[in-house]
């Protein structure tokens, strides 16, 4: 860890939908390994980023949601997410949507330029390139699609992992493919994403590790209910709860009632 800055880091975290709703948790966790690092963290009132909008056309209601983000965050010196897809929301779209709109688009460009996914936060702006945590057993890393190509997240984590007293890290095969989530998508193309997510888990069970590690609760959702189906005994997990060392504190997703 890096030593305590004498000013404190005002970090606003974007807790995300899916966090809040089945993996309260991982914003636990997040928390725990900001603070742990010299960060103040705070949790404003938030909503939904607005990608599923953004994701379906609905722009009109996705600048809506982004303006509510914006000023519930703007007055942080970072924001944070533990989700490369809600980060790449905000940093990658959110400045596209205000064309034509000055302040707006100002203001949106100010905010994604201090906004973060929670490993890179970790490892790029605090310096951060151990953690405390021990983990006994084989892990693999799947890299979500927005987290890896808008957030340039890939390692980030497996910097982190390394550290993690005990834990052996095996990369699987297309490990930087989809895993057939993509928010609206799994559901308008049922088929196809099974499809998908079928061919990760297959990548996932040659490697042989005891736990899949991601950035996404959406990701994990996908593989999770995947493996379930398929009778798999591969324990599925954020990768920040292995960071903080806090796997005590909720059982693997999708093998009991989550939060």
């Amino acid at each position: 860890m890096p030593p305590a800055s004498e000013k404190p880091v005002n970090v606003g975290l974007f807790v995300t939908c899916l966090v809040d709703l089945f993996r309260p948790s991982v914003g636990f966790a997040a928390v725990k390994l900001m603070e742990d690092a010299g960060c103040t963290v705070h949790v404003p009132d938030q909503t939904c980023c607005g990608q599923p909008a953004h994701n379906s056309g609905d722009r009109g209601h996705t600048k809506a949601i982004a303006r509510q983000v914006i000023a519930a965050f703007e007055r942080f010196d970072y924001v944070v997410a533990p989700s490369g897809s809600c980060a790449g929301m905000i940093a990658v779209h959110y400045p596209e949507l205000f064309t034509g709109e000055p302040d707006w688009t100002k203001r949106a460009r100010s905010l994604a330029a201090k906004t973060h996914e929670l490993t890179a936060f970790l490892t790029d702006v605090l310096g951060v390139d151990t953690v405390t945590a021990a983990w006994s057993g084989s892990a693999t890393y799947h890299d979500s699609c927005a987290g890896l190509r808008e957030m340039k997240v890939r390692e980030q984590p497996r910097k982190l992992l390394g550290s993690v007293d005990g834990l052996e890290l095996e990369e699987m095969a297309d490990a930087d493919v989809c895993c057939g989530f993509g928010g609206t998508f799994c559901v308008k193309y049922g088929e196809i994403s099974t499809d998908i997510v079928s061919r990760k888990t297959n990548n996932i069970a040659a490697t042989g590790a005891e736990m899949l590690l991601a950035g996404d609760m959406g990701c994990l959702l996908n593989m999770a209910g995947r493996l379930r189906r398929e009778g798999s005994a591969v324990q599925v997990r954020h990768v920040a709860e292995v960071l903080a060392g806090t796997t005590d504190q909720a059982p693997p997703i999708g093998e009991a009632k989550d939060g």
